[in-house]
């Protein structure tokens, strides 16, 4: 399971890098490009600025849906459930201070 969840995010990341990469190297060496207003008067620079969050939503939720299910096969702990168990009462003895 371990190498299957590797893999995936070493996939995603991959092509975000790929996507932010393109974005960075349009901007470094062809600012000219980036300044193109393909549709509706926004240039290009904004548009992809766009496309990379969008893509970074797309990705987290690809990733999300792949691991809906199993977090109570694979033997995680839920974030919360590492709080240490408390009495009914809800007071506080003072116990373990120093």
């Amino acid at each position: 399971m371990q190498h299957r969840d590797a893999r995936l995010r070493g996939i995603l990341f991959a092509i975000y890098v790929l996507l932010y990469g393109g974005f960075v190297l349009l901007n470094a060496f062809s600012p000219e490009t980036m300044e193109r207003t393909p549709f509706a008067g926004v240039n290009l620079a904004i548009s992809y600025g766009f496309v990379l969050i969008i893509a970074a939503f797309v990705l987290s939720m690809i990733y999300g849906l792949a691991h809906s299910g199993s977090d109570a096969t694979d033997g995680h702990k839920p974030a919360g459930s590492s709080v240490a168990a408390s009495d009914d009462t809800g007071s506080d003895n003072g116990e373990g201070r120093a």
